[in-house]
């Protein structure tokens, strides 16, 4: 729904279906958050998958959490598009060890199973969509000066400086390079067998 107007309606039509009781496996506790996975070209190339992709994700997706846990990562829901069909497969992801660091990842089915084919489909115009997903501006992050993020994230900041005179810089002084006192003994003696002989 985007203002009092239905955006995407897709039907779906089962061909077959393995409930979680079928498969004998551990499963994942309630209220975990799943990882998704969509495989297939369809899901990027076809308007009908790529709105049915949105609707899945926005289904599936769970709350919005800004940290996560590694061990708390154990459901994974993956749609497969090929052939004309939709393959969703649910599986528990387990961490073994794997003599490093990090663990070596399995999946394991754990059920529901469906084989999904796309029926009828009524799509908001593409005006519409585009109306709907556009952010407004009271959300939208200020720019701020000299400041720039990269592809992963990273904050980068820009300052402006006067030339600094490095001559005035103290640097630390160490212990190693201290004068020992039998060599300024040694030194005060030449200063002043020095001053005798210019005297």
């Amino acid at each position: 729904m985007y203002d009092y107007h239905v955006l995407d309606m897709i039907e779906l039509g089962i061909e077959k279906f393995v409930s979680l009781k079928d498969i004998k496996n551990s499963k994942c506790p309630e209220g975990t958050k799943p990882m998704l996975i969509f495989a297939g070209n369809d899901f990027d190339v076809t308007e009908d998958y790529r709105r049915l992709k949105s609707l899945l994700i926005d289904f599936f997706r769970g709350p919005t959490v800004s940290n996560i846990r590694l061990a708390g990562l154990e459901c994974v829901l993956h749609f497969t598009a090929l052939n004309g069909k939709i393959y969703f497969r649910s599986y528990k992801l387990l961490l073994k060890k794997s003599g490093c660091r990090t663990p070596r990842i399995e999946l394991e089915e754990m059920g529901p199973s469906l084989d999904l084919v796309l029926r009828r489909t009524h799509l908001a115009s593409d005006d519409l969509y585009k109306l709907s997903m556009k952010m407004p501006k009271a959300l939208k992050p200020k720019k701020k000066k000299n400041i720039s993020h990269d592809t992963f994230g990273t904050t980068y900041g820009r300052i402006h400086m006067q030339k600094q005179d490095l001559s005035k810089l103290q640097t630390r002084k160490m212990k190693g390079l201290k004068k020992r006192t039998a060599e300024r003994i040694l030194e005060d003696q030449e200063k002043k067998s020095k001053r005798i002989k210019n005297n």
